[in-house]
């Protein structure tokens, strides 16, 4: 069984269309939060991503450190070949790092860049 890595979603990515074209298949998913970040809405340009998601605005995260500010969720388990899939699909305005979730444990999240 290949190693897997924790990916937080808050948009597109747990869609199960999106989620079957990038990653062959739907994922296991459970509930979880980021506290201390806040979403606004980003236009997309890029054409591919806007067919696969159906939707040019997606949302994008931006770390404040405010804990009253709360982004809701959930962690898709995937293995470093889904996870450079979901890196593919990101546009450049989006970067991956390591965010603390509500429930504990860290995860990677695409945040503003």
């Amino acid at each position: 069984m290949p190693a897997t890595e924790r990916l937080f979603s808050y948009g597109t990515l747990r869609l199960p269309g999106v989620q079957r074209e990038l990653f062959g298949t739907e994922l296991p998913t459970s509930a979880d939060a980021l506290v201390g970040w806040r979403l606004r809405m980003l236009r997309i340009t890029d054409p591919d991503v806007v067919t696969l998601s159906g939707e040019a605005e997606h949302p994008i995260l931006e770390r404040t450190d405010d804990p009253d500010d709360r982004v809701d969720g959930a962690v898709l388990e995937v293995t470093a070949a889904q996870l450079a899939a979901a890196d593919e699909y990101e546009v450049d305005d989006y970067r991956r790092v390591r965010a603390r979730l509500v429930s504990g444990g860290d995860a990677w999240v695409y945040a503003a860049g």
